[in-house]
This record gives C-alpha cells, sequence and structure tokens, in this order.
C-alpha cells in the first residue's frame, strides 16, 4: 500500500494548470445509465484506485491533444474513490486531522504523484521534517536505537550504524538503491520503454538479478554484510511490505530502501486519485459490481456486466487485483492470470495521552525512554528468539484540528495518534498493557500488497485484443506510483492498438518518438510530450 516507504515510519510515523475536462458524473447505483445505442467508442475501467484513476486521466490527455473520440466508464464496487488510499479520523471527527489508513506516502522519485500534486494545488507534508527516534525491536530487546533525526539526516553514516553494520554496508546499500533509483527514473524520459511483457522490461531495465533474487541474497552476494540486510533493511521491508528479505525480491527490498522526499497530501493521498476523475472527463460508478466480462461474438468488443446492467466496449482495463475482483472471465483468459497472494495486514489507529510506549512492555526499567517510532527485525527468530508482535510501531504528532493543511493542536490534555501494522490484530488489552491509556482505536485488515516472491515470471499486461490489466505490475513493484506508471503504459499499448495515437502521439515507442521535447529535470512523460 504505498505506500509507507521507510522514511515516514522512520521519521515518525505552481503554476495554473488549465483543465479542459468537465468534471465527471458520480453515478449512483439506481441511475439507469444503462444504452443500448452505443453514440461513440468507450473504454471500461475497472477500478477507482490510484491504477484506475490514473487510466482515466491518461486517457483523457489523448483526448485533449489528439481529438481520440472515446467515452470513458469508471466502475467501483465501493462508495468511494482510492482504493488502497483512504483516510479515517480520531473519533470519526472530520475536523481532526485525518490519518491516512492504506497508502501513505510517496517520494520524491515518484514524478507522476509530485506532479499531480503540484498541477491540482494540493497541500503536501513533508516527513523528512519530522525527527523522531527510532529503534529496531527483535522480539526481545532493541538492537539499535538511532537519536533524533539521525536515521532522517544521515543514516548512511551515522556512527552507531558504522559501529554495528560497518562502512561498507551502509555505502554498499545506497550504490544498489542510487542504481534502482536511476533507472527508475528512466521510466519518465521521452525513451521510456512500452511493455506488454513484465519480463522483457526488467531485462531492459537491467533487474532480472534483482527480481529473482531474495533480498538478502542479492544484498549479501553484492557485498552487503548479512546483519545489516537482515535487521536495518528488514525493517524497512517489514513495515513496508510486511515481509522479511529472506523472502521478498530483491527489488522490492531496494525500494523499501528508496526513502528521499517522503510527502503526503495533508488532506488525505485519495485526493490525487479524486482529481485524476475530476480532471478526466470520465463517467465514475460508485458502488457498481462488475460481475463478468466477455467478448461480443464476432466482433472485436467486450461486454462488461455489473449489478446494474451491461454496456459493449471497444476496450476494457482491469486495474484492480484479478482475484480479489471474483469478475467471471472467459476461461481462457482467467487461466493466463496465475494466483497472487497478497498480505493480510492489520492497521491498527489509536489515541493515546502517552507520549511514547511504555517501557515495561519492552523489559525496560520504567524511567526508560522508549523511541517514538519502532520498526521491527525478524532475526530474532532466526537466532530462536519470539517473533516481534507487530511490524511497526509510529507516533504521528498530537491529534488537533485540521485546517488548510495544518496541524493545530488545540486540546490542554492532549492525546497522540499512533499507528500500528501487525501480522495479527493487536487485542484492547494488549494496546493497553502497550501504550496505558488507549482513547480511540481503529482496525482495519488490509489485503495490502503482493507477496513479492523471487521470480522470473509475470501475469501478462496485455489478455486480450482490446483487454489490459494493469495490476500484472504489482508482483513486479507495488507502489501507488508504479499503479500510476503500468496504467499509463495500458493506456497507450490500448489507444495504439484501437485508434492509432496513443497519450503522446502515433508512434509507439519512446526510443523512436523524435517528436517528444527534449528530456528536463521536470520533464514527464503523459504530462509531457
Amino acid at each position: 500500500m504505498r505506500r509507507f516507504l521507510i522514511s515516514s515510519l522512520l521519521f515518525s510515523s505552481s503554476i495554473a494548470f488549465q483543465f479542459p475536462f468537465s468534471v465527471p458524473f458520480f453515478k449512483p447505483k439506481d441511475s439507469g445509465y444503462i444504452e443500448q445505442v452505443q453514440v461513440s467508442p468507450r473504454i471500461a475501467i475497472i477500478g477507482a484506485g490510484a491504477g484506475g484513476s490514473s487510466a482515466a486521466f491518461w486517457i483523457s490527455k489523448a483526448k485533449e491533444r489528439y481529438g481520440i473520440n472515446v467515452e470513458i466508464d469508471v466502475y467501483e464496487r465501493s462508495d468511494y474513490i482510492g482504493g488502497r488510499s483512504t483516510v479515517i479520523y480520531p473519533y470519526n471527527d472530520t475536523t481532526l486531522t485525518p490519518l491516512e489508513l492504506g497508502g501513505s506516502i510517496f517520494v520524491d522519485a515518484n514524478k507522476n504523484l509530485m506532479r499531480a500534486s503540484k498541477e491540482f494545488n494540493l497541500t503536501l507534508t513533508a516527513f523528512e521534517d519530522d525527527d523522531s527516534d527510532t529503534g529496531i525491536w527483535d522480539g526481545e530487546k532493541f538492537v539499535l536505537v538511532l537519536d533524533s533525526g539521525s536515521y532522517v539526516k544521515s543514516w548512511w553514516t551515522t556512527l552507531k550504524v558504522l559501529w554495528r553494520y560497518g562502512y561498507t554496508a551502509p555505502t554498499k546499500t545506497k550504490t544498489i538503491v542510487n542504481s534502482v533509483i536511476d533507472r527508475f527514473l528512466g521510466l519518465y524520459t521521452p525513451e521510456a520503454p512500452r511493455w506488454d511483457d513484465l519480463s522483457a522490461l526488467s531485462e531492459n531495465m537491467q533487474w532480472v538479478s534483482l527480481t529473482n533474487q531474495t533480498a538478502s541474497e542479492y544484498f549479501k552476494a553484492n557485498g552487503v554484510a548479512p546483519l545489516f540486510s537482515q535487521e536495518l533493511v528488514e525493517a524497512a521491508t517489514r513495515v513496508n511490505y510486511g515481509q522479511n528479505v529472506d523472502k521478498i525480491h530483491a527489488l522490492g527490498g531496494a525500494v523499501s530502501m528508496a526513502a528521499s522526499g517522503a510527502s503526503g497530501v495533508a488532506a488525505g493521498n485519495f485526493h490525487l486519485f479524486k482529481h485524476f476523475l475530476e480532471n478526466s472527463s470520465a463517467n465514475v460508478y460508485l458502488n457498481t459490481n462488475v460481475e463478468e466480462i466477455k467478448r461480443i461474438p464476432d466482433t472485436s468488443l467486450w461486454s462488461v456486466y455489473t449489478s446494474t446492467g451491461s454496456r459493449a466496449y471497444k476496450g476494457v482495463i482491469l486495474a484492480a487485483p484479478f482475484h480479489q475482483t471474483n469478475i467471471n472471465l472467459p476461461s481462457d483468459l482467467a487461466e493466463l492470470i496465475p494466483p497472487q497472494p497478497y498480505v493480510h495486514l492489520h492497521v491498527t489507529w489509536l489515541t493515546t495521552r502517552s507520549e511514547r510506549p511504555r517501557p515495561e512492555y519492552f523489559g525496560l526499567a520504567s524511567n526508560a525512554q522508549v523511541p517514538a517510532t519502532i520498526l521491527s527485525t525478524y532475526e530474532g527468530v532466526r537466532a530462536g528468539g519470539v517473533e516481534p508482535e507487530f511490524n511497526s510501531i509510529s507516533y504521528h504528532g498530537k491529534v488537533g484540528k485540521f485546517e488548510q493543511g495544518a496541524e493545530e493542536d488545540t486540546t490542554t490534555d492532549p492525546e497522540w495518534s499512533v499507528k500500528i501494522f501487525s501480522k495479527e490484530r493487536v487485542s484492547d488489552e494488549w494496546l493497553e498493557n502497550v501504550f496505558g491509556h488507549v482513547g480511540w482505536v481503529s482496525r482495519k485488515l488490509w489485503q495490502a500488497y503482493p507477496v513479492l516472491l523471487p521470480t522470473s515470471e509475470f501475469p501478462p499486461v496485455k489478455l486480450d485484443q482490446g483487454f489490459y490489466y494493469v495490476n500484472a505490475f504489482e508482483p513486479f513493484i507495488s507502489t501507488m506510483e508504479t499503479e500510476t506508471i503500468a496504467s499509463r503504459n495500458v493506456v497507450d499499448l490500448l489507444l495504439h492498438e484501437e485508434f492509432g495515437m496513443g497519450i503522446c502521439g502515433a508512434l509507439l515507442s519512446g526510443a523512436e518518438n523524435t517528436t517528444l521535447t527534449a528530456a528536463s529535470n521536470d520533464f514527464v512523460l503523459g504530462w509531457d510530450c
């Protein structure tokens, strides 16, 4: 769930853009929208999360630039936009600062979401401004505690890290992460590849060795001390993906460590996806379950059957994990998508008057100070110890009124908001044991992110003519940002296939498209052409 990159938990926890698009129509279930006569070709998008909302936006860019005559229908079975990005409010009081229940942050390297926040005039909260201390817990003891700001400002070289892991471990890890970021940034340039085969993309990006090995295997082979991977890198993979370094593929491990410039939309990241749709001219059908998709015989069209009726489409974009949708597909297509397990993650938010967790829970003296951000490692279990009862605990500031993107503490007896990630549901009794006072509590069980096992095979991006699968990208890299990249690629392929024109013109191959403007640090493919 994007994605809560390590920076946010390690730190505790424009130019006006003139859109020519109309605001989408948000249809209730009983709106009676079904039509038999098609005035213009249509594309159906299933899912209104990061992938589906951005897919609608990319189509609208092609409509705006090249006059492609196509209508967009977005189907979402939930009653809200954002998918795995949504917020809650302490005590269900919407005047208080919202809390991210799902995808929490994005980073400087996430150029689509950064650009969207700028174009849509959304206020960001920079998590690097936080300076909380951070501890790594192995189930029985803290193996490392970093003082306020040390992880934020210079964790690669802080003395405690160097003393425990040596000089080469952090520097070699940083080299690996920077290499991944550098290649990742190539996906925003005019020469960015288009792909219908993720294995081929992995080869193009020179990431095959990252996706077919575990993080622990890859980092060790590249000279990183195992203890550094199994404690510090694992702290990142456990908070970001709920997975350990000896299970998750190395690309997932590297992505977990790429945390520079961590930010979030102050009012909630779902506003990014809401704005994508509002500026797409799409028809959005909330509370509408897609039940079946099948070919119309002797045509290249598709029938999409929903809880309110059916309609014919020239193209279909599936922007949700297929095996979680319960959509009935033709058997030959359903068999193309291998089962994909997802991490079952318990997210618990609470408020407490305790400024830090109780030291007694951690076996410390009653006057000891417990870090405000606690990550975890599985290394203690490997040594025969007990498993941590949580993946992470992070304090996210005082509960206060939310006004124009700023937090304002107005209470005389303040409470702090705390977020917990765990494999199992944490009980009220456990919370009281860890925090003492507990005010408000909210719990959510997510199928949060795919299990990122090492592999060289990925689901197909193209299922059939006019039928594409955005979430094929998730076993490769799973973040809010990469869903927007995957949707841009899918939209470009679909529009070229059906209309002979894509987001940025008639030529599909970025490397051959000489009509694109020269790349710069501000150039973002799709937004710019």
